[in-house]
């Protein structure tokens, strides 16, 4: 006796033995009793005084065409260098962050029926910015009269920083366990439960150093006050822990 399978007793065949096989490979789970468990999140916190500052400075120099707006800023920069060399700033530690030369165009006057004459160039503008580490935060406020006094006019913001931030990010995060688990333990206690093992922690911490801005620097000023406060590094954590 033969027998001959047509494409759809085929396909038949197919989903049997694959169901077969699904209900072998996955246990049944119905008499597994399901885990209760406690969520809870933690903070924790570590300050301290920063050791390190950034400073984005340079010259903009403007002129009735390029070359001559150019030869300006570089002479201008060049005694940046020079002036920031003399104070120990190792080379390292002077980064060139924005480099630009545009076109100045003259705004013609509006006319009575709303129109005007097409702008004119009327001279050239060069921006050269540099981004300075200060590692001696008792010098900055001198840095920064250096500067002005030398021709730079241009200073987009001071930020202060800890170089090295992993030791406080430790204490912060095991502090934000620690926190954790006491809440963990007061909630378990007050419902009358016991605690088991942790299940699952995860973790997500920030830290952004504010940038402190210089008030109105002037040429004449014998040094400009400088206030590095303290920064905050913070971690949170959320823990999964069983309950009994």
């Amino acid at each position: 006796m033969s027998f001959r399978l047509t494409p759809l007793s085929l396909s038949a065949v197919a989903l049997a033995l694959a169901m077969s096989v699904a209900a072998v490979a996955t246990p049944a789970r119905a008499d597994e009793p399901q885990r209760r468990t406690l969520s809870v999140a933690g903070s924790g916190e570590a300050s301290a005084r920063p050791d390190i500052a950034y400073i984005e400075t340079g010259v903009v120099t403007e002129a009735k065409t390029a070359a001559e707006a150019l030869a300006a800023n570089t002479k201008a920069m060049n005694a940046v260098f020079k002036g920031l060399e003399a104070m120990k700033i190792a080379r390292d530690d002077i980064q060139t962050s924005e480099f630009s030369v545009n076109p100045v165009y003259n705004n013609p006057p509006i006319r009575p029926d709303g129109t005007h004459e097409a702008p004119t160039i009327r001279g050239y503008q060069v921006a050269n910015q540099v981004s300075v580490t200060i590692r001696n935060l008792d010098s900055t406020g001198a840095v920064l009269d250096k500067l002005v006094n030398l021709g730079s006019n241009r200073l987009n913001g001071i930020r202060f920083a800890i170089e090295k931030p992993e030791p406080l990010f430790d204490k912060a995060r095991a502090d934000a366990v620690r926190d954790a688990m006491r809440k963990a333990k007061l909630y378990a206690e007050a419902a009358g439960l016991q605690l088991g093992q942790v299940v699952s922690l995860s973790e997500s911490g920030s830290y952004s150093p504010q940038p402190v801005y210089a008030k109105a620097m002037m040429a004449e000023m014998a040094s400009v006050p400088v206030a590095a406060g303290t920064q905050k590094l913070a971690a949170n954590v959320s823990l999964v822990i069983e309950i009994k």
